[in-house]
């Protein structure tokens, strides 16, 4: 980089963060009928559209199939070829309610009509016309029990009552419930019956720590692919005859990272490929059909990463999304048997790919010896040696992970003039049992020595700034935000809280009620109320307020049910009474997460103004 490259120049900040234009492409089972999502009316809120399709070649006009004006759809599946299944909640509370529309008639018909209630589609029944398996918490608001439901008239028959202690189904692939998991919090069961006539039995019992779960029945619909880390690190993709579950088939699995995933093929039948990130996303291929689409894909579209989003039945037209880093990408359709791209649309048109810039994988070392591995993000127009105004933003979860691809809101801060450094700080997901056990007990302590080392190793590569440093985070990163200003409250400049944990003992007696049955499980591996009181105690931020003098600004949805509103409350009402100003944003109508443009937008608007302030990055040109 030369000291007399061009700054970028300054994008808009609602064209980061706006809802696409067109996108979430979707495709008919006959490949005849195109669905997405665009915004429509005043709000902006994303609906359904559907369009008719010949080969590749889009017929007539869109017709909007849903007329939302208070939220955007949370998502859709297209069943068959004239009904589509969506999700939409109500406020942000995560209670979904799963709707079917006509995509020919247009007429609506919510499936799962109660409040309160929290549904999801247990399996879209491919194979049958008529049907869908409907997991809800109806009968008892903190376990799923599972109906089959007729798509047309509304009609429902349960074909499972959860016993209390069922955290999962699984179908095999005539959509009969076949599997499941139990777990009394600790100890967790992989259940498994001939046919619905039966009860389950257990065939598979292991302590919570190690991940054992059905990803699918093989294809004769009797043996069972597993996710298993049974006797391992890494997470593997295994197959197991129920008659000799302990008697595991490996059928891949990595030596550095867990797999992520694997896929099949409904109609062939077969395995196509397993999914695993080291830094950046890699494919294992099982099959040749479908190495050949991804490299027929890849030479037509270098330099980005290649993702089949859907299919016809036929699976030979496809959805194709074409994304990397720098840009959220172009979506086509794929023709697999004339190998030619039709392009349906880019998702952000308004910012250039070559205005962004790229995410730099990185390692440090932890003061205990781990090796942590992050993403940073430097100004396009960074100079050799610059000490630069930094972000420091940990990931949410915090049982997940920060991948390698575009990110709006490390963009916008690049794009503003900052470094952003994201970590995968030990229990992050994706790098084996150990990692993730080394995160229990240790909210506050070694997870966020590993955020703190983080910034230590940014200062010492002569990148940072000391005296310009934020930390910014949601959720169990909001929570990492708060540790940062109270536990160590001379590192940084200013802090931004989204949604984020303040206190563990409130915590812990406010997750939703779909959560109870894993209470013993959250309280092994983030504490004890009762047993660990000290340690969260001395590690729960809202009762550490009076440590706080870094600048912090705050930002919540009163209708959230994971991070209760409570707890933003306990950390601005503690800082008032210090007489410590604090900016407070609250969103009624949001939940875990602003979602609504017109939310975001000002969240995002109230951030920009509010690292500006206190890091005083040089102005990019407009």
């Amino acid at each position: 980089m030369t000291d007399t490259q061009q700054t970028p120049r300054q994008y808009p900040l609602r064209d980061f963060f706006k809802n696409p234009e067109r996108g979430y492409y979707r495709l008919s089972d006959d490949g005849k009928t195109l669905g997405f999502m665009q915004p429509t009316g005043e709000a902006r809120r994303m609906n359904l559209f559907v369009q008719q399709l010949d080969g590749e070649k889009l017929l007539g006009e869109p017709r909007q199939l849903t007329h939302e004006t208070e939220r955007d759809l949370a998502g859709y599946v297209f069943k068959g070829n004239e009904v589509v299944l969506f999700s939409k909640d109500f406020g942000g509370d995560e209670n979904f309610h799963v709707l079917a529309v006509n995509t020919r008639t247009g007429a609506v018909q919510d499936l799962t009509p109660w409040d309160k209630v929290r549904a999801s589609i247990e399996d879209d029944m491919e194979d049958d016309a008529d049907h869908v398996l409907i997991g809800h918490n109806q009968r008892n608001a903190e376990v799923f029990d599972v109906y089959r439901v007729n798509i047309h008239t509304g009609a429902a028959e349960r074909v499972a009552e959860n016993p209390g202690n069922i955290v999962g189904w699984q179908t095999d692939h005539r959509g009969k419930l076949r599997a499941a998991v139990a777990s009394d919090g600790l100890m967790s069961v992989v259940l498994y019956r001939d046919d619905e006539s039966q009860a389950f039995r257990p065939i598979i019992e292991t302590d919570f720590r190690v991940n054992v779960g059905p990803a699918f029945f093989d294809f004769d619909n009797r043996s069972l692919y597993l996710y298993s880390a049974r006797g391992r690190d890494k997470l593997a993709f295994v197959r197991v005859d129920p008659a000799r579950p302990n008697d595991e088939q490996v059928i891949y699995a990595r030596d550095e990272v867990d797999l992520d995933g694997v896929g099949y093929s409904h109609k062939r039948k077969v395995l196509t490929a397993a999914s695993y990130q080291t830094d950046r996303l890699h494919l294992h291929f099982f099959d040749d059909e479908t190495r050949d689409i991804h490299a027929k894909l890849q030479k037509q579209l270098p330099g980005y990463e290649v993702h089949l989003q859907a299919s016809n039945k036929n699976e030979d037209v496809f959805v194709v999304a074409a994304v990397n880093d720098r840009t959220p990408g172009k979506r086509y359709l794929y023709d697999a048997r004339r190998d030619a791209l039709t392009l349906l649309g880019e998702m952000n048109p308004a910012i250039a790919e070559a205005d962004m810039a790229p995410m730099q994988p990185v390692q440090y070392t932890s003061r205990d010896g781990l090796t942590i591995h992050g993403y940073l993000t430097l100004p396009k127009d960074r100079k050799p040696g610059e000490k630069l105004p930094v972000v420091i933003n940990p990931h949410g979860g915090p049982w997940a992970r920060d991948s390698w691809g575009f990110s709006p809101e490390v963009q916008f801060l690049a794009n503003r003039g900052y470094a952003v450094l994201q970590m995968n700080f030990r229990g992050s997901t994706g790098y084996g049992r150990a990692f993730w056990e080394a995160s229990f007990g240790q909210w506050g302590l070694s997870m966020q020595d590993d955020i703190t080392d983080g910034v230590q190793w940014l200062i010492d590569q002569g990148i940072a700034d000391p005296a310009r440093i934020a930390i910014y985070g949601a959720s169990y990163g909001g929570y990492a935000t708060l540790a940062g200003v109270t536990l160590t409250p001379d590192l940084y400049a200013a802090a931004v809280d989204y949604v984020g944990v303040s206190n563990l003992f409130t915590f812990l007696g406010t997750i939703p009620p779909y959560w109870k049955p894993m209470l013993e499980k959250m309280q092994a591996m983030v504490g004890d109320p009762d047993k660990d009181k000290a340690r969260l105690e001395a590690t729960s931020p809202a009762l550490l307020a009076d440590r706080i003098t870094t600048p912090l600004f705050i930002a919540q949805g009163a209708q959230d049910p994971r991070v209760n509103k409570a707890e933003s409350d306990q950390v601005v009402a503690a800082l008032k009474a210090r007489g410590v100003e604090v900016e407070y944003m609250v969103k009624d109508n949001e939940g875990h997460g602003f979602h609504n443009d017109e939310n975001k937008f000002e969240f995002y608007e109230a951030m920009e103004k509010f690292l500006a302030q206190h890091l005083r990055p040089r102005a990019a040109h407009a």
